[in-house]
């Protein structure tokens, strides 16, 4: 037992009589955040005149436009960290376009991509009531995280819905067709390799099979061919500068606006720069190996499981910012899911309840506000330990999963 029998169903006969005030309370303040952070965001994506109005889609613009130019990219803009065939997977988007038709093109996407997203989301949480429905179709909407990504400019938005629709297709039957369009959604989705490259080991490793992952690296390496015939030297070549120059990126980035993650926890032992990007290397390859092993241990659990904790790690393992905070949705929806299978004989359900709250409460906290000092701090930390106490729940849940110990009972909680 993880909570006591007793305290446990006073837990739940309390949630049973207050759940449904709760959800309107939630849904209100979730339909509030999202008015106000998207009609904001957007309107700095494709209006605003300010340096920092789509600042992260100005510099993808530059870059692919310099690259296709034969421009030397990597030595010549500080920004360019992303790998040669991203430049080939953005180019549809902003590369034939002048940047101003470019923030429009990003804006409608963005928001293609939040309804592709949203539908996901409530295809796989569940959620049976209308109020459940409304809580998580709201979630990637209202979160701070969200808009900072549309306002930015940033991938991540674009990037998650692929990425789990792949995922979802090379799970099923192991046709050629589904095989290929799920591993051509996975490449694409490794635009920005920092936060999809965790999730490969689902590729390798669930579908039994690794004929889905073998066409994701060469569908990849097309991509990079495609990319390097645009720029002087050998291919490989050009992979080694975007890894000195990724590195690098990253060793600055920890420092200087990224938080909780590896990065940023070496950082704090103030080594000096060499050693700390080493270190950073390492650490980071050492945590994605770690993840590696468990997937293939666990690799016949839900797969839910699996991509929560994966979603934990590509958080933590190397450099990023709060727009990559939407990562953290994906646990959300697996704690859900955990709730809606409940009860649960050891109160695991409680337990998942109690935790989405903790994660909700701090992904729709007003950003702005409490950024500042000394506020900064304290929320980082907080959301770390929120992180954390996720992270260790979905390996306890896997490990019963794996070993038979947990209910198969799927009740609404």
């Amino acid at each position: 037992m993880i909570l006591g029998q007793k305290n446990v169903q006073i837990v739940r006969d309390w949630w049973i009589n207050h759940r449904t005030k709760l959800f309107l309370l939630a849904v209100a303040l979730m339909l509030a955040a999202s008015f106000i952070r998207l009609e904001n965001e957007f309107y700095r994506l494709t209006l605003h005149k300010g340096l920092k109005s789509a600042i992260d889609l100005r510099y993808r613009y530059w870059e692919v436009k310099f690259w296709f130019a034969g421009e030397p990219v990597y030595g010549l803009l500080t920004h360019a960290v992303y790998p040669p065939a991203s430049h080939t997977i953005l180019w549809p988007l902003v590369g034939w376009l002048p940047f101003k038709e470019v923030r429009w093109l990003w804006a409608i996407t963005s928001v293609f991509m939040l309804g592709w997203l949203v539908y996901i989301l409530l295809r796989e949480s569940l959620a049976k009531t209308k109020l459940e429905q409304a809580f998580i179709a709201l979630l990637p909407l209202s979160m701070y995280a969200t808009g900072i990504a549309i306002g930015n400019g940033q991938l991540i938005l674009h990037i998650l819905p692929v990425l789990l629709t792949g995922l979802f297709w090379i799970k099923r039957e192991g046709k050629w067709r589904q095989d290929l369009l799920g591993s051509f959604l996975i490449a694409i989705a490794l635009v920005s390799p920092s936060i999809t490259a965790p999730f490969f080991w689902i590729v390798l490793f669930v579908p039994g099979r690794i004929r889905a992952a073998v066409l994701v690296v060469l569908i990849y390496l097309t991509l990079t061919l495609i990319a390097s015939w645009f720029q002087d030297g050998s291919t490989l070549s050009l992979i080694a500068r975007w890894i000195s120059i990724g590195q690098s990126g990253s060793a600055w980035g920890a420092v200087s606006g990224g938080y909780s993650n590896l990065h940023s926890w070496v950082a704090l032992f103030g080594t000096n720069e060499f050693l700390r990007l080493n270190i950073n290397k390492w650490v980071s390859l050492i945590a994605l190996g770690g993840l590696g092993i468990w997937v293939y241990l666990y690799r016949r659990v839900d797969i839910w499981l699996l991509i929560g904790v994966s979603a934990i790690m590509a958080r933590i393992w190397t450099y990023h910012r709060w727009y990559d905070d939407l990562l953290i949705i994906l646990p959300m929806i697996t704690l859900f899911r955990i709730a809606k299978r409940g009860p649960y004989p050891d109160g695991s359900d409680v337990l998942a309840v109690g935790l989405l709250i903790m994660a909700w409460c701090s992904v729709l906290a007003p950003l702005r506000l409490l950024v500042t000092p000394p506020w900064d701090g304290p929320m980082m930390t907080g959301q770390a330990i929120i992180w954390g106490l996720m992270l260790i729940f979905l390996l306890y849940q896997a490990r019963l999963e794996k070993t038979g110990q947990s209910s198969d009972i799927a009740h609404a909680f």
